[in-house]
């Protein structure tokens, strides 16, 4: 027996196929939608208390992020940096150890350039305009769109995967949803049709929608979802075919061999260039490609206490996968180069080593 109310279940029928216009079955949607979200609705940490400084933390955190891990994250980054006045004062540092973990640490460096921008041009309060939040660092109209509707009511569009997945199936939309203009287009048309009142739960009940019944991946619920008598890919068979992406290009593969160097109980970290992949984060000490034992004693002119080869590890970028062998070397002598020497307890405490050395920074005790 499906687990939804009666009133989800009173969805309007299209007289004839094909009948309604896309915007006619997006209104006929919506009840239903409301109806289902208000039963169904998960109950997360943001939505407790949805504050314009919250909303906006967590719609950040949330790109490119599973919500079950984004869970512990926001507690703690909340408890940290309660406001934006305390963002924008936040070291950098400091900021990217709260961070570690989820990766993207661009986000992080836009949450804090942006609130300095909120102190100073908006006198420390989020502003509520959608076309304001956009010209914010790191805020596009997603998350625009999410702050104005959810945080302060304003009924205009969030739409994100979630979004142009539920929409592209209802609609039997056939363009491709990784195209800017499809985007745009999509947000058009639910600025048309989306209710004055409620904004912020109409947003959330698409999000929600697209995250557990009409899922990215695999078959669609389609017998829970409030919205299937109006679904034009589920009537005629195309939830496998909508919605339609470009494939993405293949990933560029790096060799690289990670050390963890070892010198009177400290290891070595440094910080990585300012621009580029990682720019200005922790790392442990590497090269470019794979290295051999006996070239270590030739690197660092010291002598070796002892060499012990690590298991070989790997870590996914968006457009890069790096494919890793890994040494933990005993010095005897401190080596020449610009490292920082740091105890275990530091690793954990103050230094941010991206989550891409993750399977060596376990190692170092």
């Amino acid at each position: 027996m499906n687990n939804y109310s009666f009133y989800d279940q009173l969805q309007t029928l299209e007289p004839k196929k094909d009948e309604f216009s896309k915007e006619e079955r997006l209104k006929a949607m919506e009840k239903p939608l409301l109806s289902w979200y208000k039963n169904h609705a998960r109950v997360l940490p943001w939505r407790e208390n949805p504050e314009p400084y919250r909303v906006w933390i967590s719609e950040i955190m949330l790109q490119q992020t599973r919500v079950e891990a984004v869970k512990p994250y926001f507690e703690r980054f909340m408890a940290a940096l309660p406001d934006t006045a305390a963002l924008a004062a936040v070291p950098e540092d400091r900021l990217f150890k709260l961070w570690e973990g989820l990766g993207y640490y661009n986000r992080a460096r836009n949450l804090k350039k942006a609130a300095g921008v909120v102190m100073e041009q908006y006198g420390g309060v989020i502003p509520a305009s959608w076309e304001d939040l956009k010209t914010l660092p790191g805020i596009g109209s997603y998350t625009a769109g999410a702050i104005a509707s959810i945080a302060y009511g304003i009924p205009v569009p969030a739409v994100d995967g979630n979004v142009l997945r539920v929409i592209s199936r209802v609609t039997g939309s056939r363009e491709d949803i990784l195209k800017q203009s499809v985007k745009k287009q999509m947000e058009e048309l639910l600025l048309g049709v989306m209710p004055k009142e409620g904004a912020g739960s109409y947003n959330q009940a698409l999000i929600e929608i697209g995250a557990i019944v009409c899922v990215p991946n695999g078959e669609p619920l389609c017998g829970e979802c409030p919205m299937a008598s109006v679904c034009v890919a589920r009537r005629d068979g195309l939830t496998k075919e909508i919605p339609v992406k470009t494939p993405k290009k293949s990933r560029k593969i790096e060799e690289k061999t990670i050390l963890i160097l070892e010198w009177e109980g400290r290891t070595a970290i440094r910080k990585r260039d300012s621009s580029g992949l990682l720019a200005s984060l922790y790392e442990l000490p590497g090269v470019e490609g794979w290295l051999e034992d006996e070239t270590l004693a030739q690197m660092y002119r010291v002598p070796l206490a002892a060499v012990r080869r690590l298991p070989e590890a790997k870590h996914i970028f968006s457009h890069v996968e790096w494919r890793m062998r890994g040494f933990a070397v005993e010095l005897q002598e401190k080596p020449a180069g610009d490292y920082l020497w740091v105890t275990p307890e530091e690793i954990r405490e103050t230094y941010s080593l991206p989550s891409a050395f993750k399977a060596y920074t376990m190692m170092i005790r």
